[in-house]
């Protein structure tokens, strides 16, 4: 990774005059709040930053991206971390607090549907079958009700909080974006997800990729069928490949423009894309290609705002990630 701007070229931008990282006298805190599923990788990385930046106080809240977003976008926050990406109406949100901000891609992960140990009959399910299982206009009681050939097993589902950015991701891929989920809310608790669907053969859930990672010895992973035809497990692999689709996604990490005046969250971000791939497969999972994380960190260098999904009038862009970030 080229990384070659140090943080003195970062305070210089933002009109403040710092000595290098290595020997600059940094204090203050830094605020960040939203998802659980970037938790880990923002807490790995804000534990690594304080062992060289003892005098600074990383605060980090697990309150779901929806609840990081509603933070961040009135100010209170200096970064966000988030499961999906930032919507129109959050971005709307922050341009009318005057809010700017940085967008920076972490990781990969794999939105992973688990269930119980001694449940033999759904290592493979299709996004149908989800629909079927978690769609609150559905009549399923039972396993059988989701497909004839299944036992006769009472379903039991777990989901998490509405603020989370995995639910919006599944809601979206499953039922879509005026659906509605039903099931038990754990809330921003994926490990209560785990204990439920270890605790109950005929359980069912959906986490992030290091959630399960973590917990292969609880709970399986269900193979979901591709776009191609394949039912497909997560992986480090599949999910790096894209195979593991449609639940594949980004991770992202929001940074307040205002914010990053400071050194302490200048220090921050830029030690953040340097530590990301590491972070990612520390906690289970998928680092980005390297160009990815020098993009990123020209964006930061440059202060390059706004999301790279969208166009100037918030409406979706597609194409690959090399299109959306002109490489």
């Amino acid at each position: 990774m080229k990384l070659t701007s140090t943080l003195t070229a970062l305070g210089a931008a933002a009109g403040i005059a710092l000595s290098s990282p290595a020997t600059a006298e940094i204090t203050g805190s830094v605020e960040v709040a939203g998802s659980s599923t970037v938790y880990p990788i923002s807490t790995f990385v804000g534990e690594q930053f304080t062992e060289t930046y003892p005098q600074v106080s990383v605060n980090i809240q697990k309150i779901g991206s929806g609840g990081g977003f509603k933070q961040f976008v009135a100010g209170n926050t200096d970064a966000s971390n988030a499961s999906r990406l930032i919507k129109a109406k959050e971005i709307k949100a922050a341009a009318e607090n005057n809010i700017e901000f940085i967008e920076m891609l972490v990781a990969y992960d794999g939105l992973s549907i688990v269930i119980n140990k001694s449940n033999t009959w759904a290592s493979e399910l299709t996004v149908d079958h989800l629909k079927t299982i978690f769609d609150a206009n559905s009549t399923a009681k039972t396993w059988a009700d989701v497909d004839p050939s299944f036992p006769n097993t009472e379903l039991k589902l777990y989901i998490p909080a509405e603020t989370s950015g995995t639910f919006s991701y599944f809601q979206e891929k499953v039922v879509g974006k005026e659906g509605e989920l039903r099931g038990t809310s754990v809330g921003e608790n994926d490990n209560l997800t785990v204990s439920g669907v270890a605790d109950n053969v005929g359980a069912i859930g959906f986490l992030g990729y290091a959630y399960y990672a973590e917990n292969k010895d609880k709970v399986n992973a269900v193979a979901i069928q591709n776009k191609a035809g394949e039912f497909v497990a997560p992986s480090s692999e599949a999910i790096e490949s894209g195979n593991y689709n449609p639940f594949s996604r980004p991770l992202f990490i929001y940074w307040n423009v205002e914010s990053l005046k400071k050194p302490e969250v200048a220090a921050l971000a830029e030690f953040t894309i340097d530590v990301a791939p590491t972070a990612a497969e520390a906690v289970g999972y998928v680092r980005l290609p390297e160009w990815v994380y020098d993009s990123m960190f020209d964006r930061l260098e440059d202060k390059v705002t706004g999301s790279i999904f969208y166009d100037a009038e918030l409406n979706p862009k597609k194409g690959t990630l090399k299109d959306l970030l002109g490489e």
